[in-house]
């Protein structure tokens, strides 16, 4: 498996940003590094995207690095440029996934439909983005998903929040989940960056806690 993809399972929980000042990101970088979640994916939802990707991978090396809701091949190459490790779309783009992996870059499409998931898996992935998560059924559709695909690996995201993410978690087919409670663009915004790491310490003693049950596969 990539490295880096093995890094988004370990941590089982991918905090989803939306970030309006480029000047936000490194404080929230090491918010998420000091609250023991060392991952974070920065959407392309915002023009201060880039530059906050720029940011953090020179000042917080530590952080698993990755931009999400990339729409076009322009955006990935602009992603990777400024320091992602890690593309995640919000559906499947077959030239952002093969320019993907022709250099080596980690790449978790996403995909909402069995027909979707086989033209990934044509592109021999098999770690996928469920999105959104909850509007297309949650953990019944992924259930339902697991017999046909009995090797994909999902990543639900969409409308998750601390009091579903043991019932995704359980899932033996769902290898991490997105979320992005703990980092709430008006905690951003007010700097509430003690806050946020609370927020995402407690979500990761969660996946801890459920690892130590046996409930989730490290």
């Amino acid at each position: 498996m990539d490295p880096v993809l093995s890094e988004l399972g370990q941590a089982g929980l991918v905090p989803v940003i939306k970030i309006d000042r480029p000047q936000d990101g490194v404080p929230l970088a090491e918010a998420l590094v000091g609250s023991g979640l060392p991952v974070m994916e920065i959407t392309f939802r915002t023009p201060a995207a880039r530059e906050a990707l720029g940011r953090i991978a020179r000042e917080v090396p530590a952080v698993v690095l990755g931009a999400g809701t990339v729409l076009t091949l322009e955006q990935a190459q602009e992603a990777v440029d400024a320091g992602a490790r890690y593309i995640v779309s919000p559906g499947y783009h077959a030239g952002i996934v093969d320019w993907c992996v022709a250099h080596g870059i980690a790449v978790v499409p996403g995909v909402a439909t069995p027909t979707e998931i086989m033209a990934v898996l044509g592109k021999g992935l098999e770690i996928m983005k469920f999105f959104p998560a909850e509007e297309l059924g949650g953990v019944r559709m992924l259930k339902a998903l697991a017999g046909p695909f009995a090797n994909v690996r999902f990543i639900p995201t969409g409308g998750i929040t601390a009091a579903t993410l043991g019932e995704y978690l359980r899932l033996p087919n769902v290898f991490a989940v997105g979320g992005s409670w703990m980092v709430a663009p008006r905690l951003i915004a007010a700097g509430e960056f003690q806050e946020i790491a609370r927020l995402a310490a407690e979500a990761g003693r969660i996946v801890r806690l459920l690892r130590q049950e046996g409930a989730v596969a490290p």
